[in-house]
């Protein structure tokens, strides 16, 4: 059996202390936790920073470093810094180390790199190694130029090289969700199927459970299943949320597809073991025939300036897309007449927070709101024709009329000055797979030992 800790869904969350020490006091054989995913966008791989505080991130992972001498297993966080890549990792390493000198501690720290250069990832589209995902934007030369991050998601392959290392800590760079649960289970002989559904539902910690808030989780491994069991007081694992973590940022509820193969939970069983606890077997891992790792690839496609105002005149709120739709046709034209910018050179576009900011057309027919919020993005090539343009819609969003003969209206700007540059604007450029002859061909592993005390 292999028992696994998971403090939270990612680091920079919280944890209930108490859970933590509950974990810790049931004796887990490693201590794992998420450090980012794709869900803030592409700025933080495009730029390689963390979205997270640094004094929020040390000083919950001082709790893990204390957590993790006490229990005398080995510590890993997969996706460092948010977006994994390796600047991210080194600013891990560098929280660490000051962590080690406070509280004295020696140790062996292995750093797992997954930062790809573009002319890696363009000798191996050349040679027929990348594999588009649907749906999948064309890549070519010129893109992958145009990347300012690259990384590859690494499985459990490449945590498994980490803790061969016998570190102490395993600071990995982009991974995928479930590799760094799933990768020490499945190295001691778990049931491949459990060792990856298992992963993949305690990913988010205590999303399993009845209060997703408690944070930490124990999920033991062995070779027919595994058990999920939160470790708060008063919450529970029932066979309700333990399978439906299974819908959970995945397009198939019964696959999921990792690096080297997938994961079929069709004929999973869920059984309550007891009040807190659930038991998963019937699990089943089907091995690829090529091992692939998914590229996530970021650059910038522009600069935005942004600027707000907020309607409460109940005839202008029940004629906003006229009054927007106004605002847009007079800027254009001024555009134009001005010759600030080409049409393909910029873009506004206006979003009505209260009324339908979210969901755009398809959000359900609704009273009138009280108030608007219109916020006008503008892009454009540089940030100083993004912010000239937003300085020209200024007016506009202040003093605009719904008609040529009605007196001039006056709205609110919550800011002074109104226009907010945002600087560069970054996308999602990649989502392909990249075939490797051998699993560690795209990554790097350095480590380092650190005597304190």
């Amino acid at each position: 059996m292999t028992k696994v800790l998971i403090p939270t869904g990612a680091l920079g969350l919280g944890f209930d202390s108490d859970a933590l020490d509950a974990g810790v006091a049931a004796a887990p054989d490693i201590i794992a936790i998420d450090g980012g995913s794709t869900d803030s966008g592409p700025y933080y791989l495009g730029t390689g920073t963390s979205k997270y505080s640094r004094n929020t991130t040390k000083s919950e992972w001082r709790a893990l470093m204390v957590a993790r001498a006490q229990a005398g297993v080995p510590l890993v966080i997969g996706t460092s810094g948010t977006c994994g890549a390796d600047q991210c990792v080194d600013w891990m390493y560098d929280i660490t180390i000051e962590l080690a000198a406070e509280l004295g501690q020696s140790l062996k720290i292995a750093r797992l790199y997954s930062d790809q250069s573009g002319e890696v990832v363009k000798q191996a589209l050349c040679e027929n190694h990348i594999k588009p995902l649907h749906p999948a934007p064309a890549i070519d030369g010129t893109v992958l130029d145009d990347c300012t991050g690259i990384v590859a998601l690494a499985g459990v392959e490449q945590i498994q090289a980490a803790l061969d290392t016998g570190a102490d800590i395993i600071l990995a760079g982009r991974t995928t969700d479930t590799a760094i649960i799933a990768a020490l289970p499945l190295a001691r002989g778990a049931n491949a199927g459990g060792a990856w559904h298992g992963a993949k539902i305690g990913e988010c910690g205590a999303f399993c459970t009845t209060d997703p808030r408690s944070g930490t989780i124990m999920v033991d491994f062995d070779e027919t299943g595994f058990s999920v069991k939160p470790m708060a007081n008063g919450v529970h694992c029932t066979t309700q949320t333990v399978s439906a973590h299974m819908l959970y940022e995945n397009s198939d509820p019964f696959i999921l597809y990792e690096p080297g193969g997938h994961l079929d939970v069709t004929h999973s069983h869920y059984q309550q073991q007891d009040v807190n606890t659930v038991r998963v077997s019937g699990s089943q891992w089907v091995t690829a025939t090529d091992y692939t790792v998914k590229l996530e690839g970021s650059r910038i496609v522009g600069f935005q300036t942004v600027a707000m105002s907020i309607l409460r005149e109940q005839r202008y709120i029940e004629n906003v897309d006229q009054w927007v739709d106004g605002i847009r046709d007079s800027v254009a034209e001024r555009i134009t007449n001005n010759q600030i910018a080409e049409p393909e050179e910029f873009d506004m576009e206006f979003r009505l927070i209260g009324r339908d900011s979210a969901l755009g057309a398809l959000e359900s027919p609704t009273t009138p709101p009280r108030e608007i919020g219109v916020m006008a993005i503008v892009t454009a090539r540089s940030q100083a024709m993004a912010t000239e343009i937003a300085k020209m819609i200024n007016p506009y969003l202040l003093h605009h009329p719904l008609t040529a003969n009605e007196a001039t209206p006056t709205f609110a700007f919550p800011f002074s000055p109104a226009e907010i540059p945002r600087g560069p604007l970054y996308e999602f450029c990649i989502n392909h797979v990249m075939v490797l002859d051998d699993p560690m061909d795209a990554f790097r592993l350095e480590t380092t030992e650190v005597h304190n005390g």
